[in-house]
Parts: C-alpha cells; structure tokens; sequence
C-alpha cells in the first residue's frame, strides 16, 4: 500500500537534517502536519502537511543541493508522485507552498522578517518575492488559501524537542484521503 511506501521513504531519508534547520526532515514535517491538527484545518490538510516535502526525500539530489545554488523544485517532484495518489485538495497546496512563501514576502513585508536563514536562502533560489502581477495569478488558485495555511504551518514547524504525534498517528488521515 501507497501509505506505507511513503512511510518507509520517512524512516530511510526522514532523520537528514532538515536544510539548515535544527530539526529533521521528519520532526518539521511531522510538526507542520500537528500544527495544522491543532488549528482544526481539514484532514486534507493535514495530510497535506505531513506530505509536503516529502519531495526532498524522492528528487534524488544531495541534501545540501541549496548551498550549491541548486533549486530542487522539491515541490513539484512531490506533486508529481502524490497527486498519483491523492487528489488535487492535498496535491496543489503542497505544489503551490513554495509559491505561497514568495507570494507571501510580496504581500506581507513583515514576512519575510521572520524567516529563517535557510528559508531566505531557498527563497532566493526559487525566484525571491512575487511581483505584483505574479501575486494576482497566485491569488487566482482555487488552492491559493490552502497554499498560504500549508506555508505557514510550514513556517512553525522547526522547532527543537518539540513533542508530536508519530507518523503512525497520522496513518488513518492518509488512508482516508486516498484515490479510490
């Protein structure tokens, strides 16, 4: 089953440390997915969440590749492999969150104040903040609204020691959100 695959790719590539971030892959994501949870989101997006670099661990390019100038487009590859199995309300938004920092620092000027070093460096990578025609097409999305909600949980979940649910937890969630 799908569900598993995407749960062994977590225990083989999840415990990498998370580009420059004092968590690995597997806690940010983990916490991203719990602090949807705690804000009540759907479970669509908590899935979405809990998935959304799961791009990071399938693209097949070195952890570091952002010290080398190298945009993994990690999001579109996750695209390309969940969205074979989940529908476009999970898909989308995990594509679209790395369009949904950029249009964010174009949109909120205080945001891009509170990234994080590695975030301002991937920032600059993926083609830095929107332009204001670039945020209007964004804002167009059906799945724009979700994209920022993913981003933000996104956002907090870096944090070190912080206690989450296992992936486990999150097993019936995914189960649910299946193509059938």
């Amino acid at each position: 089953m799908i569900v598993d695959e995407i749960f062994r790719m977590f225990r083989e590539y999840g415990s990498g440390a998370y580009l420059g971030e004092p968590v690995s892959m597997t806690e940010h994501m983990l916490q991203s997915a719990y602090a949807a949870e705690r804000e009540g989101a759907p479970p669509r997006l908590v899935a979405a969440a809990l998935l959304h670099d799961y791009g990071h661990f399938v693209h097949g390019l070195p952890e570091d590749s952002a010290d080398h100038g190298v945009d993994t487009q990690h999001e579109e590859v996750a695209h390309a492999f969940l969205s074979e199995h989940f529908g476009p309300e999970i898909a989308e938004p995990i594509r679209m969150h790395v369009a949904a920092k950029r249009y964010l620092c174009a949109v909120e000027p205080s945001y891009l104040d509170e990234l994080s070093p590695a975030s301002i460096l991937s920032l600059e990578l993926q083609g830095g903040p929107y332009s204001a025609a670039e945020a209007a097409e964004f804002e167009r999305s059906p799945f724009a609204e979700d994209a920022v909600r993913l981003r933000r949980w996104d956002d907090v979940g870096k944090v070190a020691g912080l206690e989450t649910p296992g992936l486990e937890h999150y097993r019936p969630v995914l189960e649910a959100a299946l193509k059938h």
